[in-house]
């Protein structure tokens, strides 16, 4: 009599997803029942297009963004089984589309031309990749348009409107002395089970063509509210309430303060999630799930 073979697990093809959205009118990335988010417009979109193939697969996003926090460079990935696949590569007419190029279109056709998320790209991705786990850097910029700014209405959902003129130099100083490999307690909303021991690459400020001040924000990662607290605490020093050494010795304190108010989410955007060579994907993917100490 021969041995029942134990069930293999079904081969899958991974896809990477470039996205952009407008974070005003949704609560966030992450999907939550009875609530408008990215994740759930996106996997929305995805079952209807798979809907007589299987099981629809669930995006794993490179940075989960907060409610309001806007997007042009995230990053994704979903797994297809071969029949989902197929399905995408069909062939219409005389050629057969890419898989990646039949789902972003199909994605962005039933979200509509007036969307608030789009897939700018989706490819197969390299051996390796993982979009939350691969990353080497995130990039974010925040918009505040001070007393010394233009103001345009046309960018009022990307951009805070501040009453008081801001110090740019004071706020660069206080920024450059924060850079490193640290633990981000003190700027950070505290999660179960998450470190939040992070580098931050970069953190400066200039004023741009119209006068309007952009913080740019480079981490390995951010823990939750990290940014937004790091600008505000910017901010407080280029208001002249806030000594620049300050912003150490809170870092170093290690504990939540309500010595600066954390920024609202309107003026940040993920512009970039940077990754390594393809050959480096994997080891990275590793290293980076393992916890920091």
């Amino acid at each position: 009599m021969s041995q029942e073979q134990p069930p293999t697990e079904q081969q899958t093809t991974r896809l990477r997803l470039d996205i952009a959205y407008d974070g005003t009118n949704f609560t966030g990335w992450a999907k939550q029942p009875g609530i408008r988010t990215v994740q759930g417009e996106l996997e929305a979109a995805i079952a209807i297009i798979l809907r007589r193939h299987g099981q629809p697969p669930v995006l794993t996003v490179a940075g989960r963004t907060d409610a309001g926090v806007h997007a042009t460079g995230q990053v994704a990935h979903l797994d297809l089984d071969a029949s989902q696949l197929a399905h995408l590569a069909k062939k219409h007419g005389r050629t057969a589309p890419q898989p990646g190029d039949a789902l972003a279109r199909r994605v962005n056709g039933i979200a509509g031309l007036k969307s608030d998320v789009y897939v700018s790209r989706a490819t197969i991705a390299p051996e390796g990749f993982d979009a939350r786990f691969s990353p080497i850097y995130r990039r974010y910029e925040y918009r505040i348009a001070d007393a010394a700014a233009q103001r345009n209405p046309l960018l009022r959902n990307h951009t805070v409107w501040f009453p008081a003129e801001l110090d740019v130099d004071a706020m660069n100083a206080a920024a450059r002395q924060l850079l490193g490999l640290h633990d981000w307690a003190a700027y950070c909303r505290p999660r179960a089970g998450a470190t939040t021991i992070r580098e931050l690459q970069e953190f400066s400020w200039q004023r741009d063509s119209t006068g309007v001040l952009v913080a740019r924000l480079q981490a390995d990662a951010f823990c939750h509210s990290m940014v937004r607290a790091l600008v505000g605490a910017a901010v407080s020093v280029g208001q002249g309430q806030l000594e620049g050494e300050r912003l150490l010795g809170i870092r170093s304190d290690a504990q939540r303060t309500s010595e600066f108010k954390v920024m609202p989410a309107t003026g940040l955007t993920l512009v970039e999630v940077g990754y390594p060579d393809d050959a480096a994907l994997a080891a990275r993917a590793a290293q980076t799930r393992a916890r920091r100490a």
